[in-house]
């Protein structure tokens, strides 16, 4: 019995299911954020008919009157779009609408926000933010801020950035506001850290623009939430430095697998570490350097392979130790060391026992549900059960063993052919269905009404419930 040989393909099932470990990982993580992201948009979707509600209230009582209406509409817009937006991102709804005629319109973390959504005198409404801190003097200094409407506010800092020489030469209006602008922040008290932007302009605000107003940021809503499943979904592909990580734990493992497999040679020949001579040393530095880039290379195969196309960890591993296999029974055949019998002899043998250790991982996992533990008792328990068919079944059962491949590539065979019968007859199929799908949506109303009738025979609709003429139509409609 291989001994060695058993440890060894155990290593390398073991390495792949480790490298199946990382990859199933990464998709339980996308699966969790998904369906965490799925709840997150119900909420937030939620948040905004509540929105809605209470927009429809307001307008159903025209609470302060229809110069005024379009204030309350953007406290309660402003409330449940932030609220929403934060939901849509996982994270906790911040804002709360007082709605209380009190010096605060909102609450966010404990912050007073009051809003001032004012066109009149045409001063972004700081006129009304002087009105309000001249009323409650310590709004500010007890941490309170202004709100201003969104349009008004990117225009106001885009005021402040200019110099006055740039202002004076783009308008004479333009240089008018900005020196308002400039005096009215030198002597209210207030400054531009006292303000920030609304969620909504002006204009969204409005009796006649708030149903927009909703219907866009609930596809606004929707578009986060794609981002963030897109961003989850990209987050879980397959990286390079993961599949560099793979291939050097691969090295690392095989080349020390190499290293402990040649000390043990040695050992078994009789010779203890102390007297081993420098040829010794320089055939297991050969090996451990030949395992060392035979396992880069099977970790880097197994990563691609598991992530990139769908083959199971262990068959991948299959494939890339026959394939190192196969190649070097190719060389011997190539250097005349061996026959074309002897080298088809030892493939077949090589893939044979590959084959074995990969669906002994396989069924290990399966009944040993524990990652990578399952594939290596699989694996091991496996191959101890085939070393000692090898060595110890008769001729008579390898014989039966032969015979039963035999029938088996043959049952094969008529099943493959059976296959591409079924395969061409659904092709058939599913053309002669798209081809009734087509002329049942035909622009040619006469020909669409036939092709109806022909599509709702063919999926099964009961004949009886099929309008197949003007009669059946008049009868239908009028009876």
């Amino acid at each position: 019995m291989d001994v060695a040989q058993i440890v060894k393909s155990t290593q390398e099932q073991g390495f792949a299911a480790w490298v199946d470990y990382l990859n199933q990982l990464r998709l339980n993580e996308l699966l969790a954020k998904l369906a965490a992201q799925d709840i997150n948009l119900e909420q937030a979707l939620a948040e905004l008919q509540k929105m809605k509600m209470d927009i429809a209230a307001l307008i159903a009582s025209n609470r302060g009157g229809e110069k005024g209406i379009h204030g309350f509409l953007a406290e309660a817009a402003e409330t449940g779009i932030e609220n929403a937006r934060n939901i849509v991102k996982g994270l906790e709804p911040a804002c709360q609408w007082i709605n209380d005629n009190g010096p605060a319109d909102l609450l966010r973390d404990g912050m007073a926000i009051q809003q001032k959504f004012v066109r009149a005198g045409g001063h972004f409404g700081l006129e009304a933010v002087k009105e309000h801190l001249e009323k409650y003097p310590d709004f500010i200094k007890k941490g309170g801020k202004y709100q201003l409407p969104k349009d008004f506010y990117q225009e106001l800092k885009r005021l402040l950035a200019m110099s006055q020489e740039e202002a004076a030469k783009e308008s004479a209006s333009t240089y008018r506001l900005w020196k308002w602008v400039q005096e009215f922040f030198a002597e209210s008290g207030i400054t531009p850290d006292d303000l920030e932007p609304a969620v909504i302009d002006y204009s969204a605000a409005q009796k006649g623009k708030i149903e927009e107003t909703v219907k866009s940021e609930e596809q606004n809503i929707h578009d986060e939430d794609q981002r963030r499943r897109d961003t989850a979904y990209e987050a879980s592909k397959p990286t390079l430095k993961q599949g560099a990580r793979a291939a050097a734990v691969g090295a690392a493992a095989e080349g020390g697998m190499a290293f402990c497999l040649g000390i043990l040679k040695k050992r078994k020949q009789g010779k203890h570490l102390a007297e081993f001579s420098q040829e010794d040393w320089q055939e297991v530095g050969i090996d451990t350097a030949k395992g060392t880039v035979q396992g880069g290379i099977r970790g880097t195969a197994i990563y691609a392979m598991t992530n990139f196309t769908a083959t199971p960890a262990a068959v991948a591993n299959a494939l890339v130790t026959a394939s190192f296999g196969v190649a070097a029974q190719a060389y011997q055949l190539q250097q005349g060391n061996i026959t074309q019998e002897d080298f088809i002899v030892n493939a077949e043998v090589l893939c044979l026992d590959v084959s074995v250790g990969a669906v002994a991982s396989l069924l290990g996992q399966t009944l040993i549900p524990v990652p990578v533990l399952g594939a290596v008792i699989g694996n091991m328990a496996g191959m101890f059960m085939y070393q000692i068919a090898k060595d110890y079944l008769s001729a008579k059962e390898r014989a039966l063993i032969a015979n039963y491949c035999e029938s088996f590539a043959a049952l094969n065979e008529v099943l493959e052919e059976r296959y591409q019968q079924l395969i061409a007859q659904l092709k058939k199929e599913i053309a002669k269905h798209t081809s009734m799908l087509e002329l049942a949506f035909d622009r040619d109303v006469n020909i669409a009404f036939d092709g109806s009738i022909a599509l709702a025979d063919d999926i099964g609709v009961a004949r009886g419930r099929v309008l197949r003429g003007k009669s059946d139509i008049d009868n239908y409609f009028l009876n």
